[in-house]
Protein backbone atom coordinates (compact mmCIF):
# COMPACT_ATOMS: atom_id res chain seq x y z
CA UNK A 1 0.00 0.00 0.00
CA UNK A 2 1.54 3.28 -1.13
CA UNK A 3 1.23 6.35 1.06
CA UNK A 4 -0.33 9.46 -0.38
CA UNK A 5 1.76 12.61 -0.70
CA UNK A 6 -0.13 14.31 2.13
CA UNK A 7 0.40 11.32 4.45
CA UNK A 8 4.10 11.13 3.60
CA UNK A 9 4.50 14.85 4.25
CA UNK A 10 2.79 14.64 7.64
CA UNK A 11 4.71 11.51 8.63
CA UNK A 12 8.04 13.05 7.65
CA UNK A 13 7.24 16.16 9.71
CA UNK A 14 6.34 13.97 12.69
CA UNK A 15 9.60 12.06 12.34
CA UNK A 16 11.65 15.25 12.15
CA UNK A 17 9.93 16.95 15.09
CA UNK A 18 9.59 13.99 17.47
CA UNK A 19 11.60 11.05 16.17
CA UNK A 20 14.82 12.91 15.42
CA UNK A 21 15.28 14.43 18.92
CA UNK A 22 14.48 11.03 20.47
CA UNK A 23 17.07 9.39 18.20
CA UNK A 24 19.71 12.00 19.10
CA UNK A 25 19.10 11.51 22.82
CA UNK A 26 19.27 7.74 22.38
CA UNK A 27 22.50 7.92 20.34
CA UNK A 28 24.22 10.21 22.85
CA UNK A 29 23.07 8.02 25.75
CA UNK A 30 24.48 4.91 24.06
CA UNK A 31 27.77 6.68 23.37
CA UNK A 32 28.00 7.80 27.01
CA UNK A 33 27.43 4.26 28.32
CA UNK A 34 30.28 2.87 26.22
CA UNK A 35 33.81 3.13 27.56
CA UNK A 36 35.48 6.38 26.54
CA UNK A 37 36.84 6.12 23.00
CA UNK A 38 39.72 8.19 21.67
CA UNK A 39 38.67 11.19 19.58
CA UNK A 40 39.83 9.60 16.32
CA UNK A 41 37.45 6.68 16.93
CA UNK A 42 34.58 8.66 18.42
CA UNK A 43 34.12 11.08 15.51
CA UNK A 44 33.46 8.35 12.88
CA UNK A 45 30.97 6.66 15.24
CA UNK A 46 29.02 9.92 15.59
CA UNK A 47 29.13 10.44 11.82
CA UNK A 48 27.85 6.90 11.28
CA UNK A 49 25.05 7.43 13.82
CA UNK A 50 24.21 10.75 12.16
CA UNK A 51 23.74 9.13 8.76
CA UNK A 52 22.25 5.79 9.86
CA UNK A 53 18.84 7.18 10.83
CA UNK A 54 18.03 8.35 7.31
CA UNK A 55 18.78 5.10 5.46
CA UNK A 56 15.55 3.27 6.40
CA UNK A 57 13.52 6.48 5.93
CA UNK A 58 14.96 7.56 2.58
CA UNK A 59 11.89 6.48 0.60
CA UNK A 60 9.59 8.42 2.91
CA UNK A 61 11.51 11.69 2.54
CA UNK A 62 12.09 11.40 -1.20
CA UNK A 63 10.13 14.05 -3.12
CA UNK A 64 8.60 15.77 -0.08
CA UNK A 65 9.95 19.19 -1.14
CA UNK A 66 8.29 18.93 -4.56
CA UNK A 67 4.74 20.08 -5.36
CA UNK A 68 1.96 17.54 -4.81
CA UNK A 69 1.91 15.32 -7.90
CA UNK A 70 -1.78 14.46 -7.38
CA UNK A 71 -2.89 18.09 -7.31
CA UNK A 72 -3.76 19.62 -10.67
Amino acid sequence: MALTYKTRKRLSLLILLIGMPVYVILAVTVMNTLPRLPLWAEVPVYILLGVAWILPLKALFKGIGQPDPDQK
